[in-house]
């Protein structure tokens, strides 16, 4: 069976939280300015409040709103695909299985939560939002959700992408967000670095900053993340609770479990039900992936650090390498934050899940091999799972086994053709960050304290 489809009325009606079954509680984040830890209230001015009480929910299940559910069904459940061509090219006993989160009107999996964060907020009475995007993914999928609901929205992109990947901009404003470049002249946060240089390439904790600097000066305004946070991920896991029951349709488990990551929010998604499977006695190997440039997850400390550059956000316990950090310009762009998603950080800290790093020009290698054999260009950030994949069949080949591959296809790369051009003309180089810069990043972090 080449396609494992799930009927709308399978599709799962409520979110995961995985908060319920961590076999050690989250730290919670804590104000920079007292070191206590913050209180929900401290987030009313960003969030609205019911984001916030999922945010901080220790129920197991939360049930998806009907209008929620009925955005959702315009591509949801997603198709499961079997990779046959690619088993076949790498001749390996692997079964390999992706879940296609391209499939989406914007093309990637950032719309299962942006559809929700519309809804709350409009239900709150929020009238316009901002939000920052690295390679635009995320700005696109909250446009198209404030279309649905009817708000405004301003973006700040990050501006290196910007200049990439103009069609990520006319995207969004197709949908009627409004998108400009970070760092700005439109918020203080901005204007520092865009004086300094006004061609700087921006970060993504640059723009989060301009977004959140936005949100408290502006009437009727909050701020929406799309990545990084608790209720974000949980929004995400109905990836991995469709993959859970179009696997078991056929009889199959995955042995491996493969996502992207860059905040954590795609890697979340698929795995976070199988890591609760795994904490209750299941099986599985859960890996994710992330771009040597910006080594999160395998060089970045434990640490409590700011999610922003501008130290405007509350100190989070994450894996980090540094808030000041800017990173190189690679295609990549939606995983080029410095920081990872607290509750990837402590599943990661108790050995539930493993990380690799994985550099650019292998990357998009293994993205070209799969959309030569699958079919479907995958977005540059996928092209790190990909590699994953494919590095796992091999293995599985060399140890003649037979192993079940589960990967998140988090999004198509049909609007990052300029990246596959610079790769197949030769232009794209492999960026490592430099051991020197990553220990001056990570220097810097030792006035914080070390999360427990």
């Amino acid at each position: 069976m080449k396609k494992i489809l799930l009927s709308e009325k399978d599709m799962p009606r409520a979110w995961y939280n995985i908060q319920a079954d961590l076999p050690n509680p989250l730290p919670p984040p804590l104000n920079p300015a007292t070191g206590e830890p913050i209180t929900p209230d401290m987030l009313a001015s960003i969030f609205p409040m019911n984001l916030i009480e999922q945010e901080v929910s220790p129920e197991r299940w939360v049930e998806i709103p009907e209008e929620v559910m009925e955005k959702l069904l315009m591509w949801r459940p997603t198709p499961l695909y079997r990779a046959y061509n690619l088993e076949r090219f790498l001749n390996t006993p692997a079964r390999i299985y992706f879940k296609n989160e391209g499939t989406s009107p914007p093309g990637s999996h950032k719309p299962n939560t942006a559809i929700p964060q519309a809804y709350y907020n409009r239900e709150f009475g929020t009238k316009r939002l901002t939000t920052e995007t690295g390679a635009g993914q995320w700005g696109s999928a909250l446009s198209f959700a404030c279309n649905q609901f009817g708000l405004e929205l301003k973006i700040y992109m990050v501006r290196v992408s910007y200049n990439q990947k103009p069609y990520r901009k006319i995207m969004m404003e197709v949908w009627g967000g409004k998108c400009v470049p970070s760092p700005s002249g439109d918020t203080n946060a901005g204007r520092k670095y865009y004086e300094q240089n006004p061609e700087h390439p921006g970060s993504l904790g640059i723009a989060i900053s301009e977004a959140i600097e936005d949100a408290v000066t502006s009437k009727d305004t909050k701020y929406s993340l799309g990545s990084v946070l608790n209720h974000v991920l949980m929004h995400q896991t109905i990836i991995g609770l469709e993959a859970q029951k179009q696997l078991e349709t056929i009889g199959e488990y995955p042995d491996i479990v493969i996502g992207c990551a860059g905040g954590g929010s795609n890697f979340a998604g698929i795995s976070f039900p199988f890591v609760r499977d795994k904490i209750h006695g299941r099986e599985v190997r859960i890996v994710a992936c992330e771009p040597a440039s910006c080594p999160t997850m395998t060089k970045g400390p434990y640490v409590y650090d700011f999610g922003d550059t501008a130290e405007t956000t509350p100190l989070l316990p994450m894996h980090s390498i540094g808030h000041a950090f800017v990173p190189a310009p690679i295609h990549a762009g939606g995983l080029r934050y410095h920081g990872m998603a607290p509750l990837v950080s402590r599943v990661l800290v108790d050995g539930l899940i493993e990380a690799r790093a994985y550099n650019q020009l292998e990357t998009f290698e293994a993205g070209l091999i799969f959309a030569r054999t699958e079919g479907f260009i995958p977005a540059p950030e996928t092209d790190h799972a990909i590699a994953c994949v494919i590095e796992e069949a091999k293995r599985a080949k060399e140890e003649g086994k037979e192993r079940v591959i589960l990967v998140n296809w988090s999004g198509h790369g049909i609007i990052d053709l300029a990246a596959y051009d610079a790769y197949l003309s030769g232009r794209l180089e492999d960026s490592t960050l430099p051991k020197e810069e990553l220990e001056r990043l990570i220097k810097n972090l030792e006035k914080f304290p070390r999360p427990r």
